[in-house]
């Protein structure tokens, strides 16, 4: 066989299996995720610029809810973006939303709440860290509350304590060790495993981004 021939065969090979590749991970985004991606995607540019990071929102939505807008998790959590009723009337009375506009199972207002939230927690993790690590850092203040892992930060003893630090002094405050699993594997899946299923959807921020 001739070099050029092999060449366009491996050439041939390697495209089946990107095709391949790109089927799996369309299959492990539930079809209901395509209804709401323009209202996500209009919600992240509004409130993150056209570098928002998309494509962890979206896993966002598919850790909390699985893209259901009408799930109640055994807590009182709900819609889409999971809000317990308590943050929701908070966040609520923060943006000058009326009561009756409260609505954590309308799905707009969910996704325009959870970017929102997202976005001021990110602008309140230290502006010295990486927008990864800043955004890791306002994902477990959204999964488990700001006031502990700031907590954790100045139990580490240091001025300037790193993400990773941080995150080692989980259960050395305010919240019990117990809860640590939960809150760190909530960034983790939703960065390092789901985010990059939506890739196709907008930017997907790495450890590398500055």
């Amino acid at each position: 066989m001739r070099a050029a021939a092999r060449c366009a065969l491996a050439l041939a090979a390697a495209l089946v299996l990107l095709a391949l590749a790109a089927t799996a991970a369309l299959a492990q985004v539930p079809p209901e995720a395509a209804r709401y991606r323009q209202a996500l995607l209009r919600a992240a540019h509004a409130q993150w610029g056209l570098q928002a990071p998309v494509a962890a929102l979206a896993a966002q939505v598919h850790q909390e809810s699985a893209w259901n807008p009408q799930a109640v998790s055994r807590v009182g959590a709900r819609g889409l973006a999971q809000f317990m009723p308590a943050t929701a009337r908070w966040w609520c009375g923060r943006e000058a939303i009326a009561p009756e506009d409260c609505l954590p199972h309308n799905p707009a207002w969910a996704l325009r709440a959870m970017v929102g939230y997202d976005k001021f927690l990110f602008d309140r993790a230290p502006p010295r860290l990486g927008a990864f690590d800043r955004l890791w850092l306002a994902l477990r203040g959204y999964n488990g509350g700001e006031a502990h892992w700031r907590a954790e930060g100045a139990a580490t003893g240091l001025s300037e304590p790193t993400r990773a630090q941080i995150d080692a002094a989980c259960g050395s405050a305010r919240r019990a060790a117990l809860h640590c699993r939960e809150n760190l594997g909530y960034p983790a899946r939703i960065l390092q495993v789901l985010q990059a299923r939506y890739a196709g959807w907008g930017p997907v921020w790495t450890e590398a981004a500055p």
